[in-house]
């Protein structure tokens, strides 16, 4: 009888807390939507408030201030992002390194597309140096960058990717991918390209791979 109505005294405080997260997510999914159209300046914690159709208050409640939101819904893009190109690498490493890194730029191209926010918040943050840029920097794209960057060089030492800074290549391939992601609406307007297409998608992966990739892994 005891355990009875203590599992129905704590029915409400699980109720109120499932409540809670599922407010807290609707917060961050409106904050990752406001925050990459029209960047931190451009972005009030009301509009994002009224985007997750909760009462303004709430947001202090849950994220203090809109800082902290904002570092809570990068957090969230870019922690999701690292997952899935670990996963990609994981289920490619029987694979010789040119595939592997090609199977990299697939899954990088597939969440960019996903979820834009991933490029836009970049591109919002590095207009100008602040303290969010250099947070974000070394949270989440410094250990992207320091795991990405020795592929590139095994790639160069082997003769697939081309001679010359590692580092300024890698940004060449990810702002290739990203960018023309970012820009899908112009390249529909302009050129017909329709990369919500996945077989669009799939040649944009096997251009980038056969520009910055041209090496040939058979004379290895």
């Amino acid at each position: 009888m005891s355990n009875n109505i203590a599992a129905n005294a704590d029915q409400p405080a699980r109720r109120q807390q499932q409540r809670s997260l599922v407010t807290q997510q609707k917060l961050l999914d409106a904050a990752i939507s406001a925050f990459s159209e029209n960047g931190f300046k451009g972005t009030s914690t009301r509009d994002i408030a009224e985007r997750a159709g909760v009462h303004h208050p709430l947001i202090t409640y849950h994220f203090k201030n809109k800082d902290q939101l904002w570092r809570a819904a990068a957090d969230q893009v870019f922690t999701d992002f690292a997952r899935v190109l670990a996963k990609a690498l994981s289920e490619s490493g029987d694979a010789c390194p040119k595939t592997r890194f090609t199977s990299m730029i697939r899954a990088f191209v597939r969440q960019t597309h996903k979820q834009p926010a991933i490029h836009r918040f970049i591109m919002q943050e590095s207009s100008y140096q602040n303290t969010r840029l250099d947070w974000l920097i070394e949270a989440h794209m410094q250990p992207f960058f320091d795991a990405t960057v020795g592929h590139i060089q095994t790639l160069q030492e082997i003769g697939v990717a081309p001679a010359g800074n590692p580092a300024m290549l890698y940004h060449m391939i990810r702002i290739a991918a990203g960018g023309m992601l970012a820009v899908s609406q112009l390249l529909v307007g302009t050129s017909k390209i329709d990369l919500d297409s996945e077989d669009t998608r799939e040649e944009l992966v096997q251009m980038i791979a056969r520009v910055f990739l041209p090496g040939d892994i058979q004379s290895q």
